[in-house]
């Protein structure tokens, strides 16, 4: 039997497409798209058109994308560029528990360098409330760091609203858009969002490359201090030389995803309900966060009983995971469902399948079984 990949939140399968696209930039047109010769300028054409076709899916100019090797690094720049810059307005912070741990550990880092972070706890189904953040703000409240899908439970942040909110009382929005953007429709203006990051290999591209949108028109132009100095590149936000073909890979997913992100999106929800169902079926089994909002491709899923690691280890034919691939080297339950109000063995007993456009009708009915046979032979060696 071949391998059945349900982890598609940690990273997905590059899209033949995308690997079309990229391959000439890695042979013959290697150039440094920095270089002023035939070659540079070609190189720089690629990078040109893949600024173009992002900045199109999220509707944003072409001149508000910066690259970056991926959302994490993203996440740093955007953070520490907006505390560097806005400390003298204040030095309070609000984000979420249940934050990726890229944005929880810059919080951590400017918690040592005198700045105050929110953490805002959510509700049992993963979603915050509102009027707790209002309640938070502060005059010298410089920043929300709210992530746009939570990358464990597929939960969807209401990110219009709070981004009203941060406007009304003149602070920046930022959100973590890595699980969002290319699977939902997420457009900058409509959604009041003034920094947001996201990453290729997410949407079918290649890994080792991201973006940060940083708003340069109305209602905010937003300022970031640099954090990698050299020669210039993005704007003076992110030197370095550009990464040409996993940008032009870049560009394509997103392409690719601008015009067929809603027909992906009701065939791996399709999937993703046949499977919840049945696994629904066995017994003491329960889902993770709301049911309602949240992301098409995700199932979070409990069974009493079980380990949610000797699944894992187990099950050489099926690939998923019991959380973020971030965080998988840690022996701490999931921060996200300990936020939830689990319990530490319900945490352990949870895992995560997350699924793609490359994942088939067929391939369901035989998880479920496996996942069930897996179930019940951990639950009788109790």
């Amino acid at each position: 039997m071949s391998l059945i990949y349900l982890d598609n939140n940690a990273t997905t399968k590059i899209d033949s497409q995308v690997l079309e696209v990229m391959l000439p930039y890695l042979t013959d047109n290697f150039a440094n798209a920095s270089s002023t010769h035939s070659f540079g300028v070609g190189a720089n054409e690629a990078v040109k058109v893949a600024r173009q076709q992002i900045a199109s899916l999220i509707g944003c100019e072409i001149n508000e994308i910066v690259f970056t090797s991926g959302a994490t690094e993203s996440i740093n720049l955007a953070i520490k560029g907006v505390a560097e810059i806005y400390q003298n307005k204040g030095k309070h912070i609000i984000t979420v528990q249940t934050e990726h741990t890229a944005v929880l550990d810059v919080c951590k880092y400017l918690e040592k360098k005198g700045f105050e972070i929110t953490y805002l706890p959510v509700k049992d189904d993963g979603l915050i409330d509102l009027n707790l953040l209002k309640a938070k703000l502060r005059p010298d409240t410089i920043l929300i760091s709210i992530m746009a899908v939570n990358n464990e439970i597929g939960v969807i942040q209401p990110i219009k609203e709070i981004a009203e909110l941060a406007h009304n009382n003149s602070i920046l929005f930022m959100t973590d858009a890595t699980q969002a953007v290319g699977k939902i429709p997420i457009k900058v203006d409509d959604l009041g969002i003034d920094l947001m990051t996201f990453s290729a290999h997410k949407i079918y591209g290649p890994k080792g490359i991201g973006a940060l949108f940083i708003r340069q028109r109305r209602p905010f132009r937003v300022k970031l201090e640099t954090l990698i100095h050299g020669g210039g590149h993005e704007g003076g936000y992110r030197s370095g030389t550009l990464n040409v073909a996993s940008i032009a890979g870049f560009g394509k997913a997103c392409e690719i995803a601008n015009k067929t992100m809603s027909i992906t999106a009701k065939y791996v929800e399709d999937l993703r309900n046949n499977l919840e169902k049945e696994l629904l079926k066995i017994e003491d089994s329960k889902i993770n966060g709301n049911i309602e909002k949240r992301l098409y491709n995700v199932c979070n899923i409990r069974f009493k009983g079980c380990d949610a690691d000797a699944m894992i280890s187990s099950i050489d034919n099926i690939a998923f995971s019991n959380g973020s691939a971030c965080t998988s080297i840690s022996i701490e339950p999931s921060h996200v469902l300990i936020a939830l109000g689990l319990t530490d063995i319900e945490a352990y007993s949870s895992i995560r399948l997350s699924l793609s456009k490359f994942n088939t009708i067929e391939e369901i009915p035989l998880v479920v079984e496996i996942i069930k046979n897996k179930v019940m032979e951990l639950r009788a060696m109790l």
